[in-house]
Protein backbone atom coordinates (compact mmCIF):
# COMPACT_ATOMS: atom_id res chain seq x y z
CA UNK A 1 0.00 0.00 0.00
CA UNK A 2 1.16 3.57 -0.80
CA UNK A 3 -0.52 5.51 1.46
CA UNK A 4 0.23 3.73 4.49
CA UNK A 5 0.90 6.47 7.52
CA UNK A 6 4.78 7.42 7.46
CA UNK A 7 7.34 4.98 8.89
CA UNK A 8 9.58 6.17 11.74
CA UNK A 9 12.07 3.76 11.51
CA UNK A 10 12.57 2.49 15.31
CA UNK A 11 16.41 1.41 15.17
CA UNK A 12 15.48 -0.42 18.34
CA UNK A 13 13.36 -2.90 16.50
CA UNK A 14 16.21 -2.85 13.16
CA UNK A 15 19.16 -4.95 14.41
CA UNK A 16 19.99 -7.25 11.60
CA UNK A 17 22.47 -9.85 11.83
CA UNK A 18 25.38 -10.00 9.81
CA UNK A 19 24.06 -13.39 8.78
CA UNK A 20 20.98 -12.25 7.28
CA UNK A 21 23.21 -8.95 5.18
CA UNK A 22 25.12 -12.04 3.84
CA UNK A 23 21.91 -14.31 3.09
CA UNK A 24 20.40 -11.09 1.65
CA UNK A 25 23.25 -9.80 -0.20
CA UNK A 26 24.45 -13.20 -1.95
CA UNK A 27 24.17 -11.72 -5.22
CA UNK A 28 20.89 -13.47 -5.77
CA UNK A 29 19.37 -11.92 -9.06
CA UNK A 30 15.84 -12.02 -7.40
CA UNK A 31 16.72 -10.07 -4.51
CA UNK A 32 18.65 -7.44 -6.81
CA UNK A 33 15.20 -7.32 -9.13
CA UNK A 34 13.14 -6.51 -5.53
CA UNK A 35 15.76 -3.64 -4.19
CA UNK A 36 18.31 -5.44 -1.71
CA UNK A 37 19.74 -2.66 0.83
CA UNK A 38 21.93 -3.37 4.19
CA UNK A 39 22.20 -1.19 7.02
CA UNK A 40 25.99 -0.37 7.96
CA UNK A 41 26.72 -2.98 11.22
CA UNK A 42 26.52 -1.23 14.43
CA UNK A 43 28.37 -1.89 17.80
CA UNK A 44 25.26 -4.35 18.39
CA UNK A 45 25.53 -6.26 15.26
CA UNK A 46 26.60 -9.87 16.10
CA UNK A 47 28.53 -12.48 14.64
CA UNK A 48 27.76 -15.72 13.44
CA UNK A 49 29.65 -16.76 16.97
CA UNK A 50 27.02 -15.14 19.06
CA UNK A 51 23.68 -15.56 16.84
CA UNK A 52 23.56 -19.12 18.24
CA UNK A 53 23.26 -17.34 21.58
CA UNK A 54 20.47 -15.03 21.01
CA UNK A 55 17.56 -17.90 21.06
CA UNK A 56 18.84 -18.61 24.77
CA UNK A 57 19.17 -14.49 25.66
CA UNK A 58 15.62 -13.95 24.00
CA UNK A 59 14.88 -12.25 21.00
CA UNK A 60 12.65 -12.43 17.90
CA UNK A 61 13.40 -11.26 13.65
CA UNK A 62 10.02 -9.92 12.60
CA UNK A 63 9.62 -9.74 9.19
CA UNK A 64 6.48 -7.16 8.34
CA UNK A 65 4.88 -5.99 5.67
CA UNK A 66 2.92 -3.83 8.25
CA UNK A 67 3.99 -0.62 8.07
CA UNK A 68 2.35 1.37 11.16
CA UNK A 69 4.14 2.95 13.49
CA UNK A 70 1.68 1.88 16.13
CA UNK A 71 3.00 -1.38 16.06
CA UNK A 72 5.91 -0.28 18.02
CA UNK A 73 3.79 -0.16 20.98
CA UNK A 74 3.32 -3.58 20.33
CA UNK A 75 6.52 -4.84 20.08
CA UNK A 76 7.72 -2.75 23.36
CA UNK A 77 4.77 -4.14 25.64
CA UNK A 78 5.70 -7.55 24.55
CA UNK A 79 9.41 -6.93 25.17
CA UNK A 80 8.60 -5.54 29.14
CA UNK A 81 6.65 -7.90 29.54
CA UNK A 82 8.60 -11.42 28.03
CA UNK A 83 12.58 -9.60 27.67
CA UNK A 84 12.55 -11.32 24.30
CA UNK A 85 13.74 -8.35 21.85
CA UNK A 86 12.28 -7.80 18.57
CA UNK A 87 14.06 -7.01 15.88
CA UNK A 88 11.94 -5.58 13.15
CA UNK A 89 12.54 -5.42 9.44
CA UNK A 90 9.80 -4.05 7.06
CA UNK A 91 9.11 -4.37 3.36
CA UNK A 92 6.12 -5.04 0.48
CA UNK A 93 4.86 -8.47 1.27
CA UNK A 94 6.33 -10.13 -1.78
CA UNK A 95 9.68 -8.79 -1.46
CA UNK A 96 9.77 -10.48 2.47
CA UNK A 97 8.27 -13.27 0.56
CA UNK A 98 11.20 -13.76 -1.69
CA UNK A 99 13.45 -12.71 1.08
CA UNK A 100 12.56 -15.67 3.04
CA UNK A 101 12.99 -17.89 0.15
CA UNK A 102 15.61 -16.91 -1.16
CA UNK A 103 17.27 -17.25 2.29
CA UNK A 104 16.24 -20.75 2.82
CA UNK A 105 17.38 -22.21 5.82
CA UNK A 106 19.55 -19.78 6.89
CA UNK A 107 16.94 -17.30 7.05
CA UNK A 108 16.76 -15.31 10.40
CA UNK A 109 13.34 -14.61 10.10
CA UNK A 110 11.30 -16.20 12.81
CA UNK A 111 7.79 -14.50 12.17
CA UNK A 112 5.98 -13.22 8.85
CA UNK A 113 3.43 -10.53 9.40
CA UNK A 114 1.22 -9.65 6.12
CA UNK A 115 -2.15 -7.76 5.34
CA UNK A 116 -4.82 -9.74 4.17
CA UNK A 117 -5.82 -13.73 4.23
CA UNK A 118 -4.65 -13.92 0.44
CA UNK A 119 -0.89 -13.30 0.91
CA UNK A 120 -0.87 -15.80 4.03
CA UNK A 121 -2.43 -18.42 1.43
CA UNK A 122 0.69 -17.65 -0.55
CA UNK A 123 3.33 -17.73 1.97
CA UNK A 124 2.23 -21.07 2.92
CA UNK A 125 2.03 -22.79 -0.53
CA UNK A 126 5.17 -21.15 -0.95
CA UNK A 127 6.87 -23.19 1.82
CA UNK A 128 7.69 -19.92 4.15
CA UNK A 129 5.70 -21.08 7.01
CA UNK A 130 5.68 -24.13 9.34
CA UNK A 131 2.43 -25.50 11.39
CA UNK A 132 2.77 -24.43 14.69
CA UNK A 133 0.15 -25.40 18.05
CA UNK A 134 -1.12 -23.25 20.24
CA UNK A 135 -4.18 -24.02 22.53
CA UNK A 136 -4.00 -20.10 23.52
CA UNK A 137 -3.94 -18.83 19.73
CA UNK A 138 -6.95 -21.50 18.92
CA UNK A 139 -8.94 -20.61 21.95
CA UNK A 140 -8.67 -17.05 21.01
CA UNK A 141 -9.17 -16.74 17.74
CA UNK A 142 -11.87 -17.95 15.77
CA UNK A 143 -11.75 -21.07 13.09
CA UNK A 144 -12.48 -18.37 9.55
CA UNK A 145 -9.86 -16.59 10.29
CA UNK A 146 -6.54 -18.71 10.85
CA UNK A 147 -5.14 -21.61 9.00
CA UNK A 148 -6.80 -25.09 9.97
CA UNK A 149 -3.29 -26.23 10.13
CA UNK A 150 -2.20 -23.65 12.26
CA UNK A 151 0.31 -22.11 9.57
CA UNK A 152 -1.04 -18.73 10.08
CA UNK A 153 -3.17 -16.96 12.43
CA UNK A 154 -5.45 -13.62 11.70
CA UNK A 155 -4.70 -11.10 13.98
CA UNK A 156 -7.01 -7.80 13.26
CA UNK A 157 -10.36 -7.40 11.03
CA UNK A 158 -10.80 -5.28 8.22
CA UNK A 159 -14.39 -4.46 6.79
CA UNK A 160 -14.38 -3.62 2.74
CA UNK A 161 -16.84 -0.81 2.90
CA UNK A 162 -18.84 0.74 0.46
CA UNK A 163 -18.55 4.78 1.11
CA UNK A 164 -20.32 7.36 -0.05
CA UNK A 165 -20.98 11.48 -1.06
CA UNK A 166 -23.34 12.55 1.73
CA UNK A 167 -24.66 14.95 -0.48
CA UNK A 168 -25.58 13.03 -3.21
CA UNK A 169 -26.14 9.62 -2.08
CA UNK A 170 -29.04 8.75 0.89
CA UNK A 171 -27.81 5.43 2.65
CA UNK A 172 -31.26 3.49 2.10
CA UNK A 173 -30.28 4.09 -2.13
CA UNK A 174 -27.66 1.25 -0.90
CA UNK A 175 -27.77 -2.37 -0.25
CA UNK A 176 -24.78 -4.34 -1.51
CA UNK A 177 -21.68 -4.89 -3.52
CA UNK A 178 -23.48 -6.62 -6.29
CA UNK A 179 -26.65 -3.53 -6.46
CA UNK A 180 -23.91 -1.53 -7.43
CA UNK A 181 -23.89 -2.86 -11.11
CA UNK A 182 -27.54 -1.42 -11.64
CA UNK A 183 -28.40 1.41 -14.23
CA UNK A 184 -28.63 3.74 -11.94
CA UNK A 185 -24.81 3.68 -10.83
CA UNK A 186 -23.46 4.27 -14.08
CA UNK A 187 -20.22 6.30 -14.03
CA UNK A 188 -20.86 7.03 -10.40
CA UNK A 189 -18.10 3.90 -8.71
CA UNK A 190 -14.52 4.26 -8.11
CA UNK A 191 -12.48 1.32 -6.31
CA UNK A 192 -8.58 0.40 -7.30
CA UNK A 193 -7.24 -1.92 -9.53
CA UNK A 194 -7.81 -5.74 -9.90
CA UNK A 195 -3.68 -6.00 -9.12
CA UNK A 196 -5.04 -5.09 -5.29
CA UNK A 197 -4.96 -8.03 -3.27
CA UNK A 198 -7.72 -6.84 -0.95
CA UNK A 199 -10.52 -6.81 -4.59
CA UNK A 200 -8.99 -9.83 -5.17
CA UNK A 201 -9.89 -11.26 -2.31
CA UNK A 202 -13.66 -9.67 -2.25
CA UNK A 203 -13.52 -11.31 -5.56
CA UNK A 204 -12.60 -14.82 -4.34
CA UNK A 205 -15.27 -14.56 -1.75
CA UNK A 206 -18.44 -13.89 -4.35
CA UNK A 207 -16.56 -17.10 -6.23
CA UNK A 208 -16.94 -19.05 -3.27
CA UNK A 209 -20.84 -18.07 -2.65
CA UNK A 210 -22.15 -17.31 -5.94
CA UNK A 211 -19.89 -19.09 -8.36
CA UNK A 212 -17.50 -17.90 -11.32
CA UNK A 213 -20.14 -17.09 -13.56
CA UNK A 214 -22.43 -15.31 -11.35
CA UNK A 215 -19.73 -13.59 -9.89
CA UNK A 216 -17.92 -13.07 -13.75
CA UNK A 217 -21.57 -11.18 -14.56
CA UNK A 218 -21.49 -9.37 -11.31
CA UNK A 219 -17.42 -7.76 -12.00
CA UNK A 220 -18.25 -7.16 -15.80
CA UNK A 221 -21.56 -5.09 -14.66
CA UNK A 222 -19.35 -3.78 -12.19
CA UNK A 223 -16.71 -2.21 -14.27
CA UNK A 224 -19.05 -0.69 -16.93
CA UNK A 225 -20.24 1.50 -13.65
CA UNK A 226 -16.72 2.69 -13.29
CA UNK A 227 -16.16 6.56 -12.82
CA UNK A 228 -12.75 6.13 -13.88
CA UNK A 229 -10.05 3.92 -14.79
CA UNK A 230 -8.94 2.49 -11.25
CA UNK A 231 -6.06 4.22 -10.05
CA UNK A 232 -4.71 5.09 -6.58
CA UNK A 233 -5.23 2.86 -3.35
CA UNK A 234 -7.95 3.13 -1.05
CA UNK A 235 -7.49 6.74 0.29
CA UNK A 236 -7.16 7.84 -3.39
CA UNK A 237 -11.01 6.67 -4.00
CA UNK A 238 -12.23 8.12 -0.90
CA UNK A 239 -10.73 11.43 -2.29
CA UNK A 240 -12.05 10.86 -5.06
CA UNK A 241 -15.76 10.55 -4.03
CA UNK A 242 -15.37 13.89 -1.59
CA UNK A 243 -13.74 15.77 -5.01
CA UNK A 244 -17.35 14.82 -6.80
CA UNK A 245 -14.78 12.51 -9.22
CA UNK A 246 -17.92 9.70 -8.50
CA UNK A 247 -20.36 9.16 -5.97
CA UNK A 248 -19.40 5.77 -3.86
CA UNK A 249 -16.56 3.44 -3.63
CA UNK A 250 -15.49 0.43 -2.29
CA UNK A 251 -12.45 0.90 0.40
CA UNK A 252 -11.25 -0.58 3.91
CA UNK A 253 -13.06 0.61 6.82
CA UNK A 254 -9.49 1.89 8.31
CA UNK A 255 -8.90 4.68 5.80
CA UNK A 256 -11.90 6.05 5.97
CA UNK A 257 -10.94 6.39 10.03
CA UNK A 258 -7.88 7.58 9.50
CA UNK A 259 -8.88 10.56 7.52
CA UNK A 260 -11.51 11.19 10.29
CA UNK A 261 -8.97 11.34 12.72
CA UNK A 262 -6.85 13.83 10.43
CA UNK A 263 -6.30 17.44 11.58
CA UNK A 264 -5.07 18.37 7.87
CA UNK A 265 -7.52 20.67 6.91
CA UNK A 266 -8.38 19.28 3.49
CA UNK A 267 -8.25 15.50 5.24
CA UNK A 268 -11.25 17.69 7.35
CA UNK A 269 -13.44 18.68 4.44
CA UNK A 270 -13.05 15.05 2.67
CA UNK A 271 -14.16 13.53 6.23
CA UNK A 272 -17.11 15.53 6.20
CA UNK A 273 -18.26 14.84 2.88
CA UNK A 274 -18.23 11.17 3.01
CA UNK A 275 -19.96 8.22 5.30
CA UNK A 276 -19.59 4.50 5.81
CA UNK A 277 -22.02 1.98 4.44
CA UNK A 278 -21.80 -1.94 5.32
CA UNK A 279 -22.99 -3.89 2.38
CA UNK A 280 -24.54 -7.26 2.27
CA UNK A 281 -26.50 -6.90 5.70
CA UNK A 282 -29.60 -9.01 4.70
CA UNK A 283 -27.60 -11.49 3.03
CA UNK A 284 -24.10 -13.10 4.39
CA UNK A 285 -22.56 -9.84 5.67
CA UNK A 286 -19.90 -7.29 4.87
CA UNK A 287 -16.76 -8.65 3.47
CA UNK A 288 -14.11 -9.06 5.83
CA UNK A 289 -10.36 -9.92 5.54
CA UNK A 290 -7.40 -9.70 8.10
CA UNK A 291 -3.84 -9.07 9.20
CA UNK A 292 -2.02 -11.97 9.90
CA UNK A 293 1.13 -14.04 11.03
CA UNK A 294 2.94 -16.99 11.09
CA UNK A 295 6.00 -18.86 12.25
CA UNK A 296 8.47 -19.14 9.38
CA UNK A 297 9.73 -22.33 8.35
CA UNK A 298 13.12 -21.79 9.23
CA UNK A 299 12.85 -20.08 12.39
CA UNK A 300 15.91 -19.84 15.14
CA UNK A 301 13.56 -18.24 17.64
CA UNK A 302 10.65 -20.75 17.41
CA UNK A 303 9.22 -20.86 20.78
CA UNK A 304 9.70 -17.29 21.08
CA UNK A 305 8.18 -16.60 17.80
CA UNK A 306 4.89 -18.56 19.03
CA UNK A 307 5.09 -16.38 22.39
CA UNK A 308 4.98 -13.29 20.12
CA UNK A 309 2.01 -14.26 18.20
CA UNK A 310 0.32 -15.68 21.39
CA UNK A 311 0.80 -12.33 23.10
CA UNK A 312 -0.71 -10.58 19.30
CA UNK A 313 -4.00 -12.21 20.27
CA UNK A 314 -4.45 -10.64 23.93
CA UNK A 315 -6.73 -8.30 24.91
CA UNK A 316 -3.79 -5.89 25.69
CA UNK A 317 -2.73 -6.35 22.68
CA UNK A 318 -6.03 -6.41 20.61
CA UNK A 319 -7.41 -3.15 22.02
CA UNK A 320 -3.89 -1.90 20.58
CA UNK A 321 -4.51 -2.59 17.01
CA UNK A 322 -8.21 -1.39 17.83
CA UNK A 323 -7.44 1.32 19.53
CA UNK A 324 -4.48 2.58 17.56
CA UNK A 325 -4.68 1.08 14.35
CA UNK A 326 -8.51 1.69 13.31
CA UNK A 327 -8.63 -2.15 12.86
CA UNK A 328 -11.48 -4.38 14.93
CA UNK A 329 -10.41 -7.06 17.16
CA UNK A 330 -10.34 -10.62 16.74
CA UNK A 331 -10.99 -11.61 19.67
CA UNK A 332 -14.61 -11.01 21.65
CA UNK A 333 -14.77 -8.13 24.33
CA UNK A 334 -12.72 -5.65 22.57
CA UNK A 335 -14.58 -2.65 21.36
CA UNK A 336 -13.29 -0.78 18.50
CA UNK A 337 -12.12 2.97 18.73
CA UNK A 338 -14.62 5.99 18.65
CA UNK A 339 -14.52 7.23 15.57
CA UNK A 340 -14.58 3.35 14.58
CA UNK A 341 -17.71 3.08 16.52
CA UNK A 342 -19.22 5.55 15.01
CA UNK A 343 -19.69 4.20 11.69
CA UNK A 344 -22.00 1.49 13.39
CA UNK A 345 -22.35 -1.72 14.06
CA UNK A 346 -22.70 -4.61 11.53
CA UNK A 347 -23.05 -8.24 10.28
CA UNK A 348 -20.09 -9.36 9.13
CA UNK A 349 -19.11 -12.32 6.85
CA UNK A 350 -18.23 -15.34 8.43
CA UNK A 351 -16.84 -16.89 5.30
CA UNK A 352 -13.56 -18.90 5.84
CA UNK A 353 -10.82 -16.63 5.14
CA UNK A 354 -8.87 -19.75 3.81
CA UNK A 355 -10.98 -19.47 0.32
CA UNK A 356 -9.65 -16.03 -0.31
CA UNK A 357 -6.36 -17.23 -1.11
CA UNK A 358 -7.71 -21.24 -2.64
CA UNK A 359 -9.90 -18.65 -4.88
CA UNK A 360 -7.36 -16.59 -5.75
CA UNK A 361 -5.93 -17.35 -9.32
CA UNK A 362 -9.53 -17.83 -10.59
CA UNK A 363 -10.43 -14.51 -9.23
CA UNK A 364 -7.49 -13.18 -11.10
CA UNK A 365 -8.81 -14.59 -14.31
CA UNK A 366 -11.82 -13.49 -13.74
CA UNK A 367 -11.37 -9.73 -13.31
CA UNK A 368 -8.96 -10.25 -16.44
CA UNK A 369 -11.93 -11.44 -18.44
CA UNK A 370 -14.08 -8.85 -16.96
CA UNK A 371 -11.62 -5.99 -18.29
CA UNK A 372 -10.91 -4.85 -14.54
CA UNK A 373 -7.74 -3.30 -14.86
Amino acid sequence: MTLEPQKKKNQSHMKITLRSIIALCSGLTILAAAGCTTQTPTAETKTDNTASNQTKTGEINLYSARHYDTDNVLYDNFTKQTGVKVNLIEGNADELLERIKSEGANSPADVLVVVDAGRLWRAKEDGALQAISSAKLEEAIPKNLRDPKGYWFGLSKRARVIIYDKDKVKPEELSTYEALTEPKWKGRVCVRSSENIYNQSLVASKIENKGVEETEKWAKALVANFARPPEGNDTDQIKAVAAGQCDVAIVNHYYVARIKQSNDPKDKDVAAKVEVFFPNQKEEGTHINISGAGVVVSAPNKDNAVKFLEYLATPEAQEIFANQANEYPVISGIKPNPVVTQFGEFKESNLDVVTYGEKNPDAVKLMDRAGWK
